[in-house]
């Protein structure tokens, strides 16, 4: 490969054999390659967000208290702010990495792999767990700081602490890459793309919980954050990691999380269905 290649050169290193597992591995190989050798985005990605929650949590710690569950202690703005900031770096990560397909259009990559003998479904999921992997990575990096924001519960409280929240972020992370390749197919622009995903984006990340809880809102937003898919993955992160519901929402554990599921499984349906319709 030409040493002055761009990102978008990067050949897929494993041959397109079969119809789904073959192309799904190639493509999902690819994604993580083309991003990693991006070192200023990879820095600006894990950076930013802990900035963000650094200031705003530390600026707002001594001046806002919230209390997780009504028997427990109220905790600072700090701890509240870590499950936003964890659900903004898996939103923001997950979607913007949906942006290479725009990119592999204009090239003429994607219309050499349309062409290929394989599965369209394979190409959706190669795209949707290359981005779901990256995002997911720069979430688990941010939650090694967890540790260091709260007292230590013991090493298997932390442990399974850690673990839950790794798997509900994977969650969160397939069904955003999905919703951002659904959007991502029927764009033309890098610019339109990031354009339609900031008025969509910040609006959805604000009403999830992640910036103020849902009964301290106006009853019409609460009406509003009750229909963001986004508010449920808050929750169960606010929930993991803070001990309460976060949002609150007074569901039950396994139904959020079966929410949480079924909406990951719509997001990569429709982003099949959007693939087949725009090819």
């Amino acid at each position: 490969m030409d040493q002055r290649s761009t990102p978008m050169d990067v050949p897929c290193h494993v041959e397109l054999r079969g119809r789904f597992a073959g192309p799904a591995f190639s493509l999902w190989h690819r994604e993580l390659v083309r991003f990693f050798r991006q070192r200023n985005r990879v820095a600006s990605a894990v950076a930013t967000p802990i900035l963000l929650w650094i200031m705003l949590g530390t600026g707002l710690d001594s001046m806002v208290h919230w209390q997780p569950a009504p028997d427990a202690i109220e905790v600072g703005y700090r701890v509240y702010f870590f499950p936003g900031t964890l659900s903004m770096i898996l939103l923001f990560t997950a979607i913007f990495s949906t942006i290479t397909v725009i990119e592999d259009r204009q090239a003429g990559l994607l219309q050499g792999v349309l062409a290929a003998p394989v599965a369209r479904s394979a190409i959706v999921m190669g795209k949707v767990l290359g981005g779901a992997t990256i995002a997911l990575a720069h979430g688990v990096l941010f939650l090694l700081l967890w540790p260091l924001t709260i007292a230590w519960p013991g090493t298997w409280a932390m442990a399974g602490t850690l673990a839950a929240a790794v798997g509900i972020s994977s969650v969160m992370a397939i069904g955003l890459t999905a919703m951002g390749l659904a959007i991502a197919w029927r764009m033309r622009s890098t610019a339109g793309f990031h354009a339609v995903m900031m008025l969509f984006l910040m609006p959805m990340w604000f009403l999830s919980g992640a910036v103020f809880p849902l009964n301290e809102a106006p009853a019409w937003m609460q009406w509003i954050m009750w229909c963001n898919p986004m508010a449920y993955g808050q929750a169960a992160l606010a929930a993991v990691l803070c001990g309460g519901t976060g949002t609150p929402l007074p569901l039950a554990p396994t139904l959020i999380a079966a929410l949480l599921i079924s909406v990951a499984l719509v997001a990569t349906a429709i982003g099949i269905v959007g693939q087949r319709e725009k090819t």
